[in-house]
């Protein structure tokens, strides 16, 4: 028996569980369903202006060319604590943008390549951080606060940390292969 055998069989498992499950259940499973849906849209409409705003933020920040002002400011720090230069647009869209460092690295890739160290780098980094603007504004949004105290300059203390322990065990596992 293979892997590939075994999750072949999830999607079907999980159809006959979903049929199973409401007719031995004694709970009002439909009722349930319907008010988590209700409970969702809710959710979905109170965020839904703040996550626009931060949509067309993003647009605006790549768009009138901040972030290569960004990067080129940010370049001696960078150089500093041996992070890569081709890694710095992925850095500056990581905390901003998920889908735009996404794009980011996928360019990264097609321009350094994924085995490199910036593309080899930039993967762990986004595996190991998280899209901070987005993340805290919408949690805020969500609990109706605008007092954010230390969140946002803890948070990118904390993905400063990723980035660089990202680009060293990137080092150490490439000179290892």
């Amino acid at each position: 028996m293979t892997a590939e055998f075994f999750a072949s069989l999830i999607l079907p498992l999980v159809m006959t569980l979903s049929s199973i499950l409401p007719i031995i259940s004694e709970d009002d499973l439909f009722s349930v369903f319907l008010s988590g849906c209700t409970d969702g849209l809710k959710t979905a409409l109170s965020i839904f202006p703040t996550l626009l705003l931060l949509v067309v933020a993003v647009k605006m920040f790549t768009a009138s060319g901040a972030l290569d002002a960004v990067c080129s400011f940010a370049l001696p720090f960078m150089n500093f604590l041996g992070i890569p230069a081709d890694m710095f647009p992925v850095v500056v869209m990581r905390p901003i943008s998920g889908s735009g460092a996404t794009a980011t690295v996928k360019e990264l890739f097609s321009s350094a390549g994924p085995d490199s160290l910036p593309g080899f780098a930039s993967s762990v980094l986004m595996g190991s951080s998280d899209t901070i603007i987005y993340t805290v504004s919408m949690y805020f949004a969500h609990i109706n606060s605008k007092k954010t105290g230390f969140t946002l300059p803890v948070s990118f203390i904390v993905l400063l940390f990723c980035t660089y322990l990202s680009c060293l065990a990137s080092k150490l596992l490439l000179q290892t292969l």
